[in-house]
């Protein structure tokens, strides 16, 4: 479990994937917003919000909002707030609860396979890990507001991988997937970096 201080919230036993198969049950037909999941989500609100929102960063045509939307948390989590807070017309903003459904039913049965490897181990102090996190999360935001296709799905699971992890505690698999964000973010860098390059914005690299 991450070491965590006296104020932090007591994380509640049921692992992320029932959390995740509960909220589909309570989900409305058609539509439901952000402020129905935060009602919901309760103490685990970072890190289910991050999941999420990645999980809708991988669907196309909404990876930008996704994006955009992931930039509140993360700012927050570098702020070492207790919990996310949206505007009040973000918060109310709604999206087909069909289209969430359909990506969530995919990922809970991947969920509940990662969640026997993935357990509480390595424990790391709570208020610097929200930080980390928040600030890899927001450097990853960035990578899915490329109108690239597919170019979604990379940055969306590396930061569905790390909240799985923040929420289930695990050191091991955190850092692990911080790592491999953080590579990620390098090689998108350079290619950045290239691209501008060769459109003469920028010097080439040496």
């Amino acid at each position: 479990m991450l070491a965590r201080d006296m104020t932090a919230p007591a994380r509640p036993p049921s692992p992320t994937s029932v959390v995740l198969d509960g909220l589909l049950d309570q989900a409305p037909a058609e539509q439901v917003s952000l402020d129905w999941l935060m009602v919901r989500l309760g103490d685990r609100s970072f890190g289910l919000v991050l999941l999420l929102l990645a999980l809708l960063g991988l669907i196309p045509g909404v990876s930008a909002v996704a994006g955009v939307l992931l930039v509140v948390p993360a700012v927050q989590m570098l702020l070492a707030r207790p919990g996310p807070v949206f505007p009040r017309r973000v918060a109310a903003r709604r999206f087909e609860a069909r289209r969430l459904a359909r990506v969530v039913r995919r990922v809970v049965p991947v969920l509940r396979w990662l969640e026997r490897f993935i357990r509480p181990r390595w424990p790391t102090p709570f208020e610097a890990t929200k930080q980390v996190v928040g600030g890899v999360t927001l450097l990853l935001s960035g990578l899915l507001l490329a109108p690239v296709p597919l170019s979604n799905v990379p940055p969306g699971l590396a930061i569905a991988l790390i909240a799985v992890a923040y929420l289930e505690e695990d050191g091991v698999v955190l850092c692990a997937a911080l790592a491999a964000a953080l590579l990620m973010l390098a090689v998108a860098g350079a290619v950045t970096w290239e691209a501008m390059s060769a459109a003469g914005w920028l010097p080439g690299l040496l």
